[in-house]
């Protein structure tokens, strides 16, 4: 006995269960034969405009498309001479690819060219060939698109509102908890007198503007090292015989931490330690 094929889903199922994937708006819709540069040749595709996004289906009834292209930076759209009657070409020019775009018909084609560029320009293209009501379409998209781009912005300012707590410490705190405006000597010394305070120095360096990072190593003899920290614009380069650059002073800190494998832990002291002064021991400057 032969399976029984799965019912096809009614036209409102498909709206719907195309919603779970995107909540896009959608703009305008219909069939194109597409070529992307991964393409041999063209594929016929159920194509829906949501946004600033095509959706790719294999026909009209599919709930889950197969691929999709992101056209916010389009760069332009250039018209192709086509052998073909009654039959449109054009391509899209983004920074990363060239798509190719074939309709059934040249009124379809009109349609397609006038809702990307609205879409993508925020303007209603003059040169295209449309009925009244077909231009009225365009401005109601536009106006749709408009508001969502704006709703977008807003609800992306609310999230950078809700940033983690600890995403305020570089404001509050703008430098590491073992930064110490001290002189090379002095790092050292801070170093070599208390070493169970940390093995790690963030200090000026001797130029203006840049850091140095003085290290107390524990192998057979304890050694002392320091390293450059050059700040270039917005970020910060360590002088290694492979230069690493790296966004802030934090990270330099993070850096060194996790290269050692903890063994280098960041210098800090609180209010009740006493710099230079260990138990039992006399004499000390």
């Amino acid at each position: 006995m032969m399976a029984k094929k799965p019912p096809k889903p009614a036209p409102r199922r498909i709206f719907q269960e195309r919603l779970k994937i995107t909540a896009l708006p959608l703009y305008f819709e219909g069939f194109l034969l597409v070529k992307r540069s991964e393409y041999q040749e063209y594929k016929h595709y159920w194509t829906e405009l949501r946004g600033t996004t095509l959706f790719f289906y294999t026909d009209k009834k599919s709930t889950v498309y197969v691929d999709k292209l992101d056209i916010t930076d389009l760069t332009y759209l250039t018209d192709q001479n086509s052998a073909e009657k009654n039959c449109a070409k054009f391509t899209l020019v983004l920074p990363k690819e060239e798509v190719q775009l074939k309709t059934e018909n040249t009124e379809s084609g009109e349609e397609w060219k006038g809702f990307i560029l609205t879409i993508t320009e925020l303007s209603v293209p003059q040169h295209v060939s449309l009925l009244p009501g077909q231009i009225i379409r365009l401005h109601e998209a536009l106006d749709r698109e408009k508001r969502r781009r704006i709703e977008t912005e807003k609800s992306t300012s609310v999230e950078k509102e809700k940033e983690p707590v600890e995403d305020y410490v570089d404001v509050l705190n703008p430098m590491p908890a073992c930064f110490y405006a001290v002189s090379r000597k002095e790092a050292t010394d801070m170093l070599q007198k208390n070493p169970s305070l940390g093995n790690m120095i963030l200090r000026p360096g001797s130029d203006s503007g840049n850091y140095s990072i003085t290290i107390r190593q524990e192998k057979d003899v304890p050694r002392i090292k320091h390293y450059k920290v050059t700040s270039i614009g917005k970020n910060y380069i360590i002088e290694l015989e492979k230069p690493v650059t790296l966004p802030n002073l934090f990270s330099i800190i993070d850096y060194f931490v996790k290269e050692t494998r903890g063994n280098l832990r960041p210098f800090i002291y609180s209010t009740d330690d006493s710099l230079g002064q260990e138990p039992n021991m006399e004499g000390r400057s």
